[in-house]
C-alpha cells in the first residue's frame, strides 16, 4: 500500500524531472523525452521514473538520463525539501507506445470490417423491396 506521503513525493518529482529536463538540460538523448509516471519506496531511498521518447529512439534518452541522475537528483535537492532525495533510476514506459499500437490495429480492423460490408452487401438488403 503506497502512502499518500509518498504518492505526493512521486508526483512532485514527476513534476520538478521535467521542468529540470526541459530547462537545464543540453544533451540531446533527452530532447522529446515526457515522464509518465514516478514511484517511490517507501522509505524514499529510491525512486523509479517511468518515461517516453518522443523522438523514437528509447535505448539513447535512457543513457542519457541515466548519465544525468547524478545532476538531477542534485537539483531536486535544491527545490524539494527532503531530507534524503531518492536515488534515480529509470525505466521506459512502454505502455504508451503498446497503446498507440493496439489503437492502429483497432482501426485497420474497422476499416477492413467496412471495406468488407461494402463488397458484399447482406441478403437482407437483397431480399427486401
Amino acid at each position: 500500500m503506497t502512502s499518500p506521503r509518498s504518492l505526493r513525493i512521486a508526483e512532485q518529482i514527476r513534476q520538478e524531472l521535467a521542468a529540470l529536463v526541459q530547462r537545464e538540460m543540453k544533451d540531446p538523448r533527452v530532447v522529446g523525452v515526457s515522464f509518465t509516471a514516478v514511484e517511490v519506496t517507501k522509505d524514499l531511498e529510491h525512486a523509479k521514473v517511468w518515461f517516453t521518447s518522443f523522438t523514437g529512439e528509447p535505448e539513447a534518452a535512457l543513457r542519457g538520463l541515466a548519465h544525468a541522475a547524478g545532476f538531477l537528483r542534485s537539483e531536486l535537492a535544491k527545490c524539494m525539501r527532503m531530507r534524503t532525495v531518492p536515488k534515480l533510476t529509470f525505466q521506459y514506459d512502454v505502455s504508451v507506445e503498446r497503446g498507440a499500437h493496439l489503437s492502429h490495429l483497432i482501426d485497420q480492423a474497422v476499416e477492413e470490417d467496412r471495406r468488407h460490408s461494402l463488397d458484399n452487401p447482406s441478403r437482407d438488403d437483397e431480399t427486401q423491396g
